[in-house]
């Protein structure tokens, strides 16, 4: 008996290190960044450069000077970053809220209806492939720990991850009101930057444009960073997002002032 003990451990070990083996010859895959607030600063610095500088080159086309777009630039800038921080503070705040509503009535459906909620999970199991026996031996561990069945329920079967008591909704939406200024001003530095230089509305205009394509590449090589993606085409998806948006905006802003006739 022993030694048909060890044969197996034996056996056990090279098949566990052949499977090592194999493993190893392929690349292991790049590991994202786990960062908590990576949504609020890539959503936030995308939207906010497009914005902005979207707003530059519709005001551009208009033919405003220099000062009115820093006024209305830095404005619209202010403004739309209280907006998305306090919408950001909102919906997270909400989010949180239906997780723990969702909690306190899935605790309720086990505490009262432990038969039926047991065999939904069962189901879901041998769903995804495993059979009738390992199902139901998963779901038997888990009623053991109350807390654990609510959250498998949870994540497994409505889709919703447990409340986190640690988050808190004000720092997300100020992560992203400090996200969306940071980004946000990179257009507008131009017609700070080049005051001293130039007083060509065009030149400083040309430069919104090129510190906006370099901000747009830089977050487009961050977000391929934090995701594990490839950087180029990260990068330039990010850059044309922007390119088509500001393209838009200056049309507009274009064809409002020399076809529909709105001029000064």
């Amino acid at each position: 008996m022993a030694e048909a003990a060890g044969g197996d451990t034996t056996r056990l070990l090279r098949s566990e290190g052949g499977e090592a083996e194999n493993q190893k010859i392929s690349k292991r895959p790049k590991e994202p960044w786990r960062g908590e607030y990576v949504k609020s600063i890539v959503y936030a610095g995308l939207d906010a450069i497009v914005t902005c500088f979207s707003l530059i080159s519709s005001m551009s086309a208009g033919h405003l000077s220099s000062v009115d777009v820093l006024v209305l630039g830095f404005a619209n800038l202010v403004a739309d970053g209280i907006s998305m921080g306090f919408g950001d503070f909102v919906s997270s705040g909400t989010e949180k809220d239906a997780a723990v509503m969702e909690r306190v009535l899935t605790e309720w459906e086990v505490a009262n209806q432990g038969g039926p909620q047991k065999t939904q999970l069962i189901r879901h199991y041998q769903a995804l492939g495993m059979d009738l026996h390992d199902a139901t031996t998963v779901v038997n561990i888990f009623s053991k720990y109350r807390d654990i069945l609510v959250d498998e329920k949870m994540t497994a079967q409505k889709g919703m991850l447990p409340p986190d008591e640690a988050e808190k909704p004000w720092k997300s939406a100020l992560v992203t009101f400090t996200s969306f200024l940071v980004f946000g001003s990179a257009p507008l530095l131009s017609f700070i930057i080049l005051i001293p230089f130039t007083h060509s509305d065009t030149v400083k205009f040309v430069g919104a444009l090129v510190l906006s394509a370099l901000a747009l590449v830089l977050l487009g090589i961050a977000k391929a960073r934090i995701a594990g993606q490839n950087y180029a085409i990260s990068a330039v998806v990010t850059f044309f997002n922007g390119a088509i948006a500001a393209a838009a905006a200056y049309s507009i802003g274009w064809t409002l002032r020399n076809v529909a006739g709105l001029q000064d």
